[in-house]
């Protein structure tokens, strides 16, 4: 009998360039109304950028303006405060 995998997308951290499965990344996106919000359920409409659940990685894509490219706009610091709550919530 042939069991065929369940395909697991995979996508790139944005902090440090790894590629892991797209579940086990914090996903950044840039709604239609140009809001920037952390989305850990994937599922909001919109432009998307993934990071590792990872402080060093939230930071350098912070640092190197790496997620202001990928969204293609600026973000604001309550935000980034959101992202990093939920990075440093993940990582305890």
């Amino acid at each position: 009998m042939n069991v065929r995998q369940k395909h697991v997308p995979v996508r790139t951290c944005i902090g440090c360039r790894t590629a892991q499965p797209k579940r086990a990344m914090l996903r950044i996106v840039r709604t239609p109304d140009g809001e920037v919000l952390p989305d850990p359920t994937g599922k909001k409409s919109g432009r998307g950028a993934y990071i590792c659940y990872s402080k060093q990685c939230l930071e350098a894509a912070l640092a190197g303006r790496r997620l202001e490219r990928a969204l293609g706009c600026t973000i604001d610091q309550t935000a980034i405060l959101e992202m990093e709550k939920l990075v440093s919530d993940q990582t305890l």
